[in-house]
């Protein structure tokens, strides 16, 4: 159940069902980048080795093919070396990996919708790449409190669909453009019945209009001490005030956390909308809304994380880390898109999907060769959607723990050690008055 010929190793498991060959071949084809006659290395296979170097983001592109004919017992394939495999990822560049970002990038069915409205959430990441010269003049070196970064590192920018964690659209490049100049090429991932949620930094004015221009509406953050006249006032003690050019509505919430096991603890939101109906959409429901807005922080512990590990990227030229995360957003995409899939079929929600289990066994199915075409009868959960519904993470709680992260040299301290699950937690919203 695999490609004939040279064409065999070209796959990615089971997640071939949802990159399948026809697909690349588009791509390949839009962008003229299919191979002139059919070598070892078709362009299609090298397409799919790229994908399945995400997968197995700890080992050497060598490694990486020797996984993707290791189900292929009795069929003809190619050993290539090392230097051959990057002499084809040159040959197919940048576009293909672009373009198939463009078909499958997108929010899945079942993304979360909150009275009607496809709740979404935009921020930015770093990412480190391979310190050599070409990245280094390409990315630089970014600075801080602690001096400059041991490697070179891009700004990753993404829209991400909550609930489903699906990434809507994305862009990168140098660290030396800030997260408010990166965002305008993303808005045009945004239209009517949308909600973007984001947080204080993305509060500009030339921005919010911006993204009010689209027809979609906008639930950010402000920082508490920012002036926010009144101009009107709704019966909520919400109020309503204009920034640029733009109404928006006013949400100033006390949030009170009460833990048993642990002390109290209160923190003010002031939160802008252009969602102005108060009885439509009211704003204890939006300040709930708001922490949706932390999905988008763990799509990028699982790319980071999850399948990096940690770790840097491979490429050491700018050429090969633009392809580098063209496919890892696809390859990310079509897991999202497999345990989507499989938790709306059976009417779980996709937050309880464990993702590690999702990766590790789309890495089985392509070790195995396992599932790359549907037989006549179609399951349509597959070995990925099982295995993360065998093992279904508990409901997830609400994030109510400050900001900490654990390296020596953060400016953010941890305080003890806490043991969350001996936590029962009550949340109280209570809306300030202007």
């Amino acid at each position: 159940m695999v490609a004939t010929g040279a064409f065999a190793p070209g796959h990615l498991g089971e997640l071939t069902r949802i990159i399948p060959f026809e697909m690349v071949d588009a791509v390949l084809e839009s962008t003229r980048a299919v191979q002139a006659r059919v070598r070892a290395l078709p362009s299609r296979v090298v397409v799919y080795l790229l994908l399945a170097a995400v997968l197995f983001a700890e080992l050497g592109y060598e490694q990486v093919w020797a996984r993707m004919t290791a189900g292929l017992a009795g069929v003809p394939v190619a050993d290539p070396v090392s230097s051959a495999l990057s002499q084809a990822r040159r040959r197919i560049g940048i576009a293909p990996l672009r373009a198939l970002f463009d078909l499958i990038k997108g929010p899945a069915a079942g993304a979360a919708r909150w009275r009607g409205l496809l709740v979404c959430a935009i921020d930015g990441t770093s990412m480190f790449t391979p310190d050599s010269p070409a990245n280094v003049a390409a990315y630089g070196h970014a600075g801080g409190g602690n001096g400059p970064s041991g490697y070179p590192m891009l700004r990753l920018l993404a829209v991400v669909a909550c609930g489903t964690r699906t990434v809507i659209d994305a862009v990168f490049g140098t660290p030396s453009v800030g997260e408010i100049t990166y965002t305008p090429p993303l808005l045009g991932c945004l239209g009517n019945d949308m909600l973007l949620l984001a947080d204080r930094n993305f509060a500009a004015a030339d921005l919010i209009g911006a993204v009010a221009g689209t027809g979609a509406d906008l639930l950010f953050r402000c920082r508490n001490n920012r002036k926010l006249p009144m101009t009107g006032r709704c019966g909520d003690n919400s109020w309503l005030t204009r920034i640029g050019t733009t109404t928006v509505r006013v949400i100033a919430a006390t949030i009170l956390v009460h833990q048993s096991g642990g002390p109290a603890r209160t923190e003010r939101y002031l939160l802008i909308t252009t969602l102005t109906d108060h009885k439509r959409y009211p704003a204890p429901e939006l300040v709930s809304l708001y922490h949706q807005r932390w999905e988008i922080e763990t799509s990028y512990l699982e790319l980071k994380s999850t399948i990096l590990g940690g770790r840097v990227l491979r490429a050491r030229t700018p050429d090969g880390i633009a392809q580098e995360i063209y496919a890892l957003l696809v390859t990310y995409q079509a897991l999202r898109i497999a345990i989507t899939d499989a938790t709306v079929t059976t009417g779980t929600t996709p937050d309880r999907a464990s993702f590690s289990i999702a990766l590790n066994t789309a890495r089985d199915q392509l070790i195995l060769a396992a599932g790359i075409i549907a037989g006549t009868t179609i399951d349509l959960i597959g070995t990925i959607g099982h295995a993360v519904l065998d093992h279904l993470l508990p409901a997830r709680r609400q994030r109510t723990c400050p900001r900490i992260v654990k390296r020596a040299i953060s400016k953010h301290r941890a305080k003890g050690n806490i043991d969350r699950n001996s936590y029962k937690i009550t949340i109280n919203i209570t809306i300030n008055s202007g």
